[in-house]
């Protein structure tokens, strides 16, 4: 089962290059096309809007193959969206390439967190969530920075060619290492849907848009504040997003573990320091060391939600969680679109770079409160069941004698 589990983290790491490359060759791709730092924020926003719209259609469009197979079909939709990226002639094709390669995104993560989950004991299920978001993560420390390199060394053309080359490899490790899984029973789309009527899954959702979307506002534009504000060379960015993805890395491995054991605590603990960090964020980045070290513990803080988040949306839809798996990573896309789309906003008005770290401190601050709401819930439900069995099983008081 570990090589299993790696080769999702292949397809993972590939996924992870493309999504967060585009950071740091912002303004690179920008200069090409003659658009404005804020203008090629959708490049990040329109590819976060087609996970959300690609992950529930894709996910669907799979039910009646295997998991195996739709993986694999998925690994080949984002060869072709990052090829098209490579060779967009104008801006709104390059859009277009982002969001073909977005189409593969939420299912093959929804897809796979089943699959990986299904794999191992229910104990260990965060845990094996985390190791297939280790791709995602490592692609932060590796893939992204190496790209950044690429792309500004030899053009950001060549950086999405090489991950199309990546998706490949990725494709055939699928292929090789994953066991052919049988065919998922037939689920009727009733049942899939009826998960969202649970209000914790709603909940564990609105979680993942305000809590990972706060991370997004400030890393969006990440190349442009940390070269005008602190003082860094275009080229210092490589390893800035290398901090980032270390952080990311350490998060992940740490929210797999602490999920399995106290999930809600953790999970408000994290949140809320994600929020203080983030409101920091808007002094520290006038500071180089400052705001590596800070940037390095937004990427741990943030992924560290992760495992626990996607964890929770799957204990509470365990009826029929891959449509419900798969939205969850459409929420977490969705966040980083709307964060990118504020932060964007607020750079547009003149508040300066540091602006969008205030608008992530409050999404952050937001999931911390929806995170207090769920457990409330929760417990007091956990209450009434007890209250109910008490009732149950205590014999019936006698009549009292006049």
């Amino acid at each position: 089962m570990p090589l299993a589990l790696l080769s999702l983290a292949i397809g993972a790491f590939g996924i992870g290059t493309t999504e967060f490359v585009i950071i740091g060759l912002l303004p690179d791709v920008a200069g090409t096309f003659g658009v404005s730092v804020p203008t090629a924020g959708w490049l990040v926003t329109g590819y976060a809007l087609g996970v959300l719209v690609g992950a529930p259609v894709m996910t669907l469009l799979g039910t009646r193959i295997s998991r195996k197979t739709m993986l694999m079909l998925l690994m080949g939709v984002f060869v072709v969206g990052n090829l098209l990226s490579a060779a967009a002639p104008t801006f709104l094709v390059m859009v277009a390439g982002r969001i073909v390669t977005s189409f593969a995104h939420g299912a093959f993560f929804g897809i796979g967190a089943v699959v990986a989950a299904e794999l191992v004991a229910p104990k260990k299920r965060a845990g094996a969530i985390a190791m297939m978001f280790t791709g995602l993560t490592v692609a932060n420390v590796v893939g992204a920075p190496l790209g950044t390199w690429v792309g500004q060394s030899f053009g950001w053309r060549t950086t999405f060619a090489l991950v199309a080359m990546l998706g490949v490899v990725g494709l055939a490790g699928v292929a090789l290492v994953v066991p052919p899984l049988p065919r998922q029973e037939q689920v009727a789309l009733r049942e899939e849907l009826q998960a969202f009527r649970n209000v914790q899954v709603v909940l564990a959702m609105a979680m993942t848009v305000l809590g990972f979307g706060g991370v997004f506002a400030a890393v969006t534009y990440l190349a442009p504040m940390m070269t005008e504000m602190a003082g860094y060379s275009p080229g210092a960015v490589t390893w800035l997003l290398v901090l980032f993805g270390l952080g990311m890395v350490v998060g992940n491995l740490v929210g797999g573990r602490y999920a399995d054991r106290a999930l809600m605590p953790f999970l408000c603990a994290t949140l809320g320091a994600l929020a203080l960090v983030l409101a920091l964020f808007t002094v520290t980045a006038h500071h180089r060391v400052l705001a590596a070290v800070t940037i390095t513990l937004i990427g741990a803080l943030g992924f560290a939600t992760v495992p626990p988040l996607q964890k929770r949306v799957l204990d509470q839809a365990s009826g029929a969680p891959t449509l419900a798996s798969a939205v969850n990573i459409g929420a977490f896309n969705l966040g980083n679109a709307l964060s990118a789309w504020l932060g964007g906003l607020v750079i547009a008005a003149g508040l300066g770079y540091t602006a969008p770290s205030w608008i992530g401190a409050l999404l952050a601050l937001s999931a911390l409160g929806l995170a207090v709401l769920s457990g409330r819930i929760e417990r007091r439900a956990g209450v009434s069941e007890d209250e109910a069995e008490t009732q149950l099983s205590s014999p019936r008081a006698a009549p009292s004698q006049p």
